[in-house]
């Protein structure tokens, strides 16, 4: 039976009222029902429903004359309405120009149809079924879902990297405190409960990265299970709603999780007062908390692999009157100590080579006794070369245009590749196959090994974020970071050989076995040829302010025996 309005202003129930202004003062009684919206309307709410281009259409019938089953039936017979946080109000539309969703008063008040473009949900709301927007709003929870699994596991790892090493202070400040007297007691227990400070501040830091990381994964599995049973049930409209939200939630989580990169931690080793041997009633600590950080620096940006034009700018002779008529001139390393000035290592000869790019021509020649392989720079005035079967690292002075040998540093194995950054050496080795890093003194800092990573590395490159090898064995270019560990490579290749870096981070290789020089991007994504035809390419250098390509070929070419490549690059 219809449903009759009670006649009273201030008892009766909800559907007495015009439910879009029922939060108004006076209340007005509600004459007519929108069958679309599932609304019930005063006079003033009727006439603005049939001027709104997204509900002229609507069915508007007396309020009296519609049944029971439409006139209090919900929209949602599974799941709670969702109420517009502003006015209380049932959720019913949704506005394109703000991406909003909005109850009626929104779309009276805030949302009018000249100013919005406003569409009554049930109405588009059809295809959200299995769509798109359904599977993307899904993995972008999943996303950041597990972007909060890595964060936790990360910050779980330093932490515990920290926590060991201040550890290990505690265990250093014991030894060098049993070396001195008594008097120490008491700054020994204010390092103490500095590292111990430091630990708890730690801790306390974890906490909350794992608070806030299980906050946000347990809200997204609850949206996500919503979801997934919304679009199984196939109930469109609240499926909808409970996208749009999803949609505001995922952007808030994605700041939270971006906001846990303020967090950072340090690592600590303890340093010595070393005249707190000798005056101690003047110093006030036993030493310092060297900190290094554990945060892993922001890779670089990808580097997109844009074409070159190239022009041979001709070529440079590097045999002198001292090479030995019989051999060709071998040349396996390079480096630019100044655009106008590049060093050589010619293997056959035995010799380091002062080559002037301007008057190209060798303007010195040290000889070594045997085998020089790769040489880099160490400072503007010095330089560093691997001198294979002596197992040694030649270091050699440049000063006034000449070269002058001067110490040696004993390394154990056959050397090949050689580079150097920010204070120290990357050595490629053979028999075994292995990666070094050393200080200047010779210090092994870090060592890669292993069969699955190496064969044949025969030539290193490095830069502050990265290290990449040449490996003629895996037909590879293997990138490590300064932890030693690998974080990419760069396959198909068939002998490649010497590697320079360019100005834009990305890495020439040539690939004797090939005929080609190859430009790969930094993160060893991507590549593109960008010389062939090539007599066998050695050793390469790149020179970014006169952007030419300077390389060596394969000696057994006979026109290219004693001379250097120049290309431009642009």
């Amino acid at each position: 039976m219809p449903k009759k309005v009670s006649s009273s202003l201030t008892m009766g129930s909800d559907e007495d009222y015009c439910q879009p202004c029922n939060h108004d003062s006076p209340r007005h009684p509600a004459h007519d029902c929108c069958t679309e919206s599932r609304e019930h309307l005063c006079k003033t709410f009727t006439i603005a429903n049939k001027r709104h281009t997204f509900s002229r259409n609507h069915t508007i019938q007396d309020k009296n004359s519609i049944p029971q089953s439409i006139s209090s039936a919900s929209a949602y017979p599974t799941q709670p309405d969702k109420l517009c946080p502003k006015h209380k109000e049932v959720i019913r539309f949704y506005c394109h120009d703000h991406r909003a969703l909005l109850c009626c008063r929104c779309v009276t008040h805030e949302h009018t149809g000249t100013l919005c473009k406003v569409d009554f949900i049930p109405h588009i709301s059809g295809q959200v079924i299995n769509s798109k927007e359904h599977q993307d709003i899904l993995k972008a929870m999943d996303n950041i879902a597990e972007q909060c699994r890595k964060k936790s596991e990360d910050v779980k790892k330093i932490t515990a990297k920290s926590n060991n090493s201040l550890t290990d202070v505690l265990a250093d400040i014991k030894k060098f405190r049993r070396e001195i007297n008594q008097r120490l007691d008491e700054l020994e227990r204010q390092a103490e409960d500095a590292a111990k400070t430091i630990q708890k501040e730690n801790d306390k830091n974890l906490k909350t990265v794992e608070t806030t990381c299980n906050d946000v994964t347990k809200s997204l599995k609850t949206s996500s299970d919503t979801i997934k049973h919304l679009n199984t049930s196939k109930l469109a409209e609240q499926l909808f709603i409970e996208l749009k939200i999803a949609e505001q939630m995922i952007k808030d989580y994605e700041k939270r999780v971006h906001d846990l990169e303020a967090y950072d931690v340090n690592e600590y080793n303890f340093k010595e007062n070393e005249a707190i041997s000798t005056l101690l009633d003047m110093e006030r600590s036993l030493g310092t908390f060297a900190e290094k950080s554990l945060k892993q620096p922001c890779p670089p940006p990808p580097v997109e692999i844009k074409s070159r034009q190239t022009s041979h700018q001709g070529e440079i002779c590097v045999q002198t009157s001292k090479d030995d008529d019989l051999l060709s001139s071998c040349i396996m390393g390079m480096t630019l100590l100044t655009p106008d000035l590049l060093i050589i290592t010619d293997f056959n000869d035995n010799a380091v080579k002062m080559v002037d790019t301007i008057s190209q021509s060798v303007t010195d020649q040290l000889q070594l006794e045997n085998d020089p392989w790769d040489v880099t720079s160490v400072t503007s005035t010095e330089l560093a070369v691997t001198v294979r079967n002596k197992q040694t690292i030649q270091f050699i002075s440049v000063s006034s245009n000449k070269l002058e040998k001067k110490q040696t540093l004993k390394v154990d194995g056959e050397c090949y590749g050689l580079s150097y950054c920010q204070g120290k050496l990357v050595v490629s080795f053979k028999n075994p196959a292995k990666l070094q890093i050393l200080d200047t003194n010779g210090t092994i800092l870090t060592t890669v090994k292993g069969e699955n990573i190496f064969s044949r590395p025969t030539c290193v490159t490095s830069n502050t974020n990265s290290i990449y090898v040449s490996d003629r064995g895996m037909k590879t270019i293997i990138r490590i970071n300064w932890q030693g560990e690998v974080i990419g490579s760069y396959g198909g290749m068939v002998l490649p050989g010497g590697t320079t870096l360019s100005d834009v981070g990305t890495v020439f290789v040539c690939d004797h076995g090939r005929k080609v020089i190859e430009e790969i991007a930094g993160d060893c994504s991507t590549g593109k040829v960008v010389l062939k035809d090539l007599n066998g390419p050695k050793a390469v250098c790149w020179c970014a302010e006169t952007c030419k390509l300077y390389f060596s070929c394969d000696p057994d070419q006979d026109e290219d025996d004693h001379f250097l490549q120049v290309f431009k690059l642009s």
